[in-house]
């Protein structure tokens, strides 16, 4: 009865009646925390095109994974009071698939498409004049039956996030009249995020023990929720009254995440170029093979965040740690120093 209890006390949110979710979803500027600057100019955009009583501008999101993104395009469209309609990129296989999804936007609806990048070109194409002109031509027939015909669209507004702005074209990048960029998070803000996640789990948690979760988050608000949620795990299984900075620690140890974010697959790539190759520089392909991942996992999942730390470098020669990092990996990874004396 009473493990039967506890678990109740976690998920108290859903026994109150809210719609069901495993993490909180803010739905005003004032609930979502960090990115302030950004923030502020998101606020006057929304608030001025409420006041105007017209769409938003066509906006651009972009920055790293989980960072919040979608969340922001939700808080955007709630403040104006205006549906959001959410596809993304890949899924758009068909031009016809981006009208029957234009067509049925109300005045002043926000559209929004992840992963923007990887849209094909002829979806991305007619998307042009839908952005400028709030209108497609459509096909209409085959053969020489075929016709044109304009359809017009309700004046909308496009919110497009990627995650690669590099791989934009250059005709779509321009259409959008508002850019900006989510940077990673500071572990302020990111504790300030566990401790929110916490209270919306149910979970007592102290200031230092939610610092720690937030050291380990990578500078991303998804990762910190993906750990309180895992942390959870723990204590329920374990039957623990209450959530202390050791039992903490012990729950990070059990799941294999380092104090600092690492891995245990980034503590791998490590240590196969501190170990196989003394630190490198080894080329990508030649780590794809020996690591049996794939060559742009390795760079869009793991180099990233070793990169931001210091851990990795690229060269013209290939990957490599630097010279003066080289000793203390060794000691955190190997414990030892030898292997590159």
């Amino acid at each position: 009865m009473h493990t039967e209890k506890k678990i109740i006390e976690l998920v108290s949110p859903y026994e109150m009646g809210e719609e069901k979710s495993y993490d909180f979803h803010p739905k005003k500027f004032e609930d979502y925390l960090g990115q302030e600057e950004l923030k502020k100019k998101l606020w006057v955009y929304t608030q001025a095109a409420a006041l105007r009583k017209e769409p938003l501008d066509h906006l651009l999101l972009f920055g790293p994974p989980g960072v919040g993104k979608t969340t922001l395009a939700q808080i955007m469209a709630h403040t104006m009071g205006v549906s959001l309609k959410i596809c993304s990129g890949p899924t758009l296989e068909r031009s016809g698939d981006l009208v029957a999804i234009l067509s049925s936007l109300e005045p002043r609806d926000v559209l929004f498409i992840d992963e923007i990048h990887r849209m094909p070109i002829t979806v991305e194409e007619m998307l042009y004049s839908a952005m400028e002109h709030f209108k497609v031509d459509v096909i209409i027939g085959q053969g020489a039956g075929a016709q044109s015909i304009h359809l017009p669209l309700s004046p909308f507004t496009l919110i497009g996030a990627t995650t690669k702005a590099g791989m934009l074209s250059a005709p779509l990048r321009s259409r959008f009249g508002i850019i900006e960029r989510i940077e990673y998070y500071t572990v302020q803000d990111l504790q300030l995020i566990v401790l929110q996640s916490c209270n919306y789990l149910g979970i007592k948690i102290p200031a230092e023990s939610a610092l720690t979760i937030a050291g380990c988050a990578r500078g991303t608000p998804r990762i910190a929720k993906k750990i309180v949620r895992r942390i959870r795990d723990f204590i329920q299984v374990h039957d623990l009254a209450d959530v202390t900075q050791e039992q903490v620690v012990q729950a990070l140890t059990f799941f294999g995440i380092d104090k600092e974010g690492l891995t245990a697959s980034d503590i791998r790539f490590l240590k196969e170029i501190l170990v196989r190759f003394r630190g490198g520089p080894v080329g990508i392909e030649t780590l794809a093979a020996i690591l049996g991942e794939d060559k742009d996992t390795l760079e869009d999942i793991y180099e990233p965040f070793l990169m931001q730390k210091g851990y990795l470098e690229k060269t013209s020669r290939g990957r490599q740690i630097p010279p003066s990092i080289v000793p203390y990996l060794l000691s955190k990874i190997l414990g030892q120093k030898s292997l590159v004396e």
